[in-house]
């Protein structure tokens, strides 16, 4: 099941108080970015995030999913409706996560 550009679009504005947030749509659902980094993405209307320290620090109880068949597991964030709590978790998530590869270009 794809994700709705609504859902997005919530995310979106839940997470306002960021600068530098951007997304980018795949296969029917969006990988988001925070400050050119990869931090998670919404899979199936579900915003799912990477399993770095600060995330589990943050969210101890919170369950893995995998966003896709062959995926590595990532861990959903339940409380979508607290905009200061999404901030500080993606904020505070942001030094912990790996630079973006660099791809190269097919000819």
């Amino acid at each position: 099941m794809a994700s709705s550009k609504e859902y997005l679009d919530f995310i979106l504005s839940q997470l306002s108080g960021l600068d530098d947030v951007a997304y980018r749509a795949m296969m029917g659902e969006y990988i988001i970015y925070y400050r050119g980094k990869v931090f998670g993405g919404i899979y199936d209307n579900r915003l799912l995030v990477k399993p770095v320290s600060a995330a589990v620090k943050l969210m101890p109880h919170a369950s893995s999913e995998l966003p896709y068949e062959g995926a590595k597991e990532m861990l959903m964030v339940d409380d979508v409706d607290d905009r200061s709590f999404l901030c500080r978790l993606v904020e505070e998530m942001w030094e912990e996560l790996p630079a973006n590869k660099k791809q190269k270009r097919r000819q």
